[in-house]
């Protein structure tokens, strides 16, 4: 049988779910697509120039009552253009209010 290895120290959650990130004073809308306890990954159709290393505030906003909101203050780790016209961004987690 072959068995994945998973390379990272935490293990990625796929949630796929609406986010908004602040940059520079303006919120934008995202797709958070997996997140970990010391990382995330999201996707956003906005054209902005982001670069490796610059912060930026993710709200991951809750629909349950009984759920407060998740407000992380993370550190843009890498950028990749997708194919379909989409900025992948992976963020390391500063924070988490």
């Amino acid at each position: 049988m072959n068995y994945y290895n998973e390379k990272r120290d935490f293990i990625r959650m796929r949630v796929e779910t609406a986010v908004t990130f602040e940059y520079e004073g303006q919120t934008f809308d995202a797709v958070c697509i997996d997140l970990s306890s010391t990382g995330m990954q999201i996707e956003t159709d906005a054209a902005l120039s982001l670069k490796q290393g610059e912060s930026l505030r993710v709200l991951i906003p809750s629909s349950h009552a009984e759920l407060t909101s998740l407000q992380a203050d993370t550190q843009i780790q890498h950028l990749e253009k997708l194919d379909n016209g989409r900025l992948s961004v992976g963020l390391a987690i500063i924070s988490m209010q």
